[in-house]
């Protein structure tokens, strides 16, 4: 693998993005420990304070060899979105550059990612009238049917979610609601500027059924790891969306089976089965949504510790000359 050299004056951050399991985390983290390095986590879930097993938090040992940011930073009930991540990543990268540090950044959420690389177009503030309204569709007709009524609206915008995503769900439909445009057509429209920074996108590449070895693998580990155990303790906080009060955090893959294996909508086979199922979707709409939207260097990812060792070396070699 041979990362392209950069020529831009601007000073590089490093971003490692690809599929879940595809091994961004452990790259990232060799990188840092090479170049000395902060790590900035684009992961929608990893802020959330508890929520360690379920989203392959960084480990206590990993979190005092390197400093990272946006891990364990907001209680579960705390909205957070890519918007807010987009202007709090940008404040943190300027205050680590000022400090003479460098950067990396790592993680799958998409949209988080996206924010970061290209900036948002100026979207509407929220309206609470029309969120009122699209809140008791959702709660009366479920999350099928207004995925079904954003899909016959705007399918682009539709394909990069899915119907558990309740809050983008309800936001997408709230922006056509007000600005008689779609998501993907405001989007396209001139972006709001963001920090000027030389963003180096690396994307890890590995054949499917290798990337879905994967996902089953780590799927197991974290039931060994106590991932029941970590998701009974939200279980009670979760039935606040019978009320109708929707904790996005917890509309999550790996909580959500297991919410239900409780409610004894399923067994707790059948509860790691979808674990591993809808990790796989997910896996799936992450590479179609960083092929269709990012223009991403593309790299093997690594397979064992002396190939992530590599692979960082030569990320750091050519982050730190650049």
């Amino acid at each position: 693998m041979s990362i392209k050299k950069q020529t831009k004056n601007r000073r590089p951050v490093i971003v490692i993005t690809g599929p879940t399991a595809s091994g961004k985390s452990a790259l990232a983290h060799a990188a840092a420990k090479t170049a000395g390095a902060e790590i900035i986590s684009a992961d929608s879930r990893q802020i959330y304070r508890g929520m360690d097993i379920g989203t392959a938090k960084p480990s206590s040992e990993m979190l005092e060899e390197v400093r990272y940011h946006f891990i364990s930073e907001k209680e579960i009930e705390e909205e957070n979105n890519a918007g807010d991540f987009t202007s709090d990543a940008t404040r943190r990268i300027q205050s680590i550059h000022q400090k003479g540090k460098e950067v990396i950044v790592v993680g799958g959420s998409t949209l988080y990612i996206e924010g970061l690389l290209r900036g948002f177009s100026k979207l509407p503030q929220k309206n609470p009238e029309i969120r009122r309204k699209l809140m008791e569709d959702l709660k009366a007709a479920g999350s099928d049917a207004l995925y079904e009524r954003l899909k016959s609206i705007d399918p682009e915008q539709a394909a990069t979610l899915d119907p558990s995503k309740t809050q983008r769900l309800v936001r997408s439909l709230e922006i056509i609601t007000l600005t008689g445009k779609t998501v993907t057509e405001l989007q396209a429209a001139e972006k709001a500027g963001h920090l000027s920074v030389n963003f180096i996108p690396l994307g890890l590449s590995l054949p499917r059924n290798e990337l879905y070895e994967r996902i089953n693998k780590r799927t197991d580990e974290m039931m060994a790891s106590g991932l029941l155990e970590e998701a009974e303790r939200f279980y009670e906080l979760s039935r606040k969306a019978e009320t109708g009060l929707i904790i996005n955090a917890l509309e999550t893959v790996g909580y959500k089976e297991l919410f239900q294996y409780f409610d004894g909508e399923h067994n707790f086979e059948k509860a790691v089965k979808l674990i591993k199922q809808h990790t796989r979707n997910y896996a799936k709409r992450q590479l179609t949504f960083f092929r269709n939207r990012l223009d991403l260097e593309w790299i093997p990812a690594p397979h064992d510790r002396d190939s992530v060792k590599k692979l960082a070396e030569e990320i750091s070699r050519r982050y730190v000359s650049s």
